[in-house]
């Protein structure tokens, strides 16, 4: 992987949060006048938003338009003057840039993403253009994917408690695999009682916990779980992301290009 740093700023260690708007920030400078961006869900990529309604308030990326990749993104872009199109309608100017945070990043700069729940349209959005630079400090650096939290799999709500089972059978006897569907709080009465998350696209999320991240050939991995009827799409990016800028504690900035 290839890598250039900036120098550290003369502060000391910078909060996660403005690790994150660092990298943010120096993501949204691959932009150009006349862009069509596919624009991302989360923590770091809602910095990215802001910096760019900044940059067209100011007038300097005129034309630049956005695909969002979740209604709150939506939402957001709309909130600080980001032109909007649909998926479909960008499809004629083509996507041009992608800019997405990550919560993993391995060595080979796959990802898993979508543990906030959007990952269905961030890879149909993300997958659609011709670079996907990726934001994140260096806590979401990982050996394998699976060593922080969860890999999250988006399923049809119909049956979903037997395409819990079906997953969980895939990985039979793996030391340290559990997997569970994805719960919030009733929105209604306080009783402490759960009830299904469910994504913009109204389908469930199953998630996946490694004991020690995933071991084996990803690729492999991910085509047996698409096999699996009433399984929609994964958290796990592999060979996606063209670019991974990581902002580090002592605020200096890598950027890593994926290898050819």
């Amino acid at each position: 992987m290839g890598s250039a740093a900036a120098s550290p700023p003369p502060s000391g260690k910078l909060t996660q949060d403005e690790l994150k708007r660092v990298a943010a920030h120096r993501a949204v400078d691959f932009v150009e006048p006349g862009m069509t961006l596919g624009l991302g869900t989360g923590s770091t990529a809602a910095h990215a938003l802001d910096r760019l309604g900044d940059l067209l308030r100011a007038g300097a990326l005129p034309g630049v338009a956005g695909v969002p990749t979740s209604l709150k993104t939506e939402a957001h872009a709309s909130a600080v003057g980001i032109p909007l199109l649909p998926l479909d309608a960008a499809s004629g100017a083509r996507i041009a840039l992608s800019i997405d945070g990550a919560d993993e990043v391995d060595p080979d700069l796959n990802l898993v993403k979508g543990r906030g729940g959007s990952l269905l349209r961030e890879k149909m959005i993300e997958g659609a253009g011709e670079r996907f630079v990726v934001i994140v400090d260096e806590s979401k650096l990982v050996p394998r994917l699976g060593c922080t939290g969860a890999i999250p799999v988006e399923v049809i709500p119909f049956g979903a408690p037997h395409t819990l089972v079906l997953i969980r059978n895939l990985f039979d006897g793996l030391p340290g695999f559990h997997a569970r569907l994805r719960t919030v709080p009733k929105t209604k009465g306080d009783d402490g009682s759960e009830q299904p998350f469910v994504t913009d696209n109204g389908n469930c999320i199953v998630e996946m916990f490694f004991e020690d991240g995933i071991r084996g050939d990803l690729r492999d991995i991910s085509d047996r779980l698409l096999r699996i009827t009433g399984v929609v799409e994964h958290g796990m990016f592999l060979g996606m992301a063209t670019t991974v800028i990581v902002a580090n504690q002592d605020g200096t900035v890598a950027v890593m290009g994926r290898k050819k």
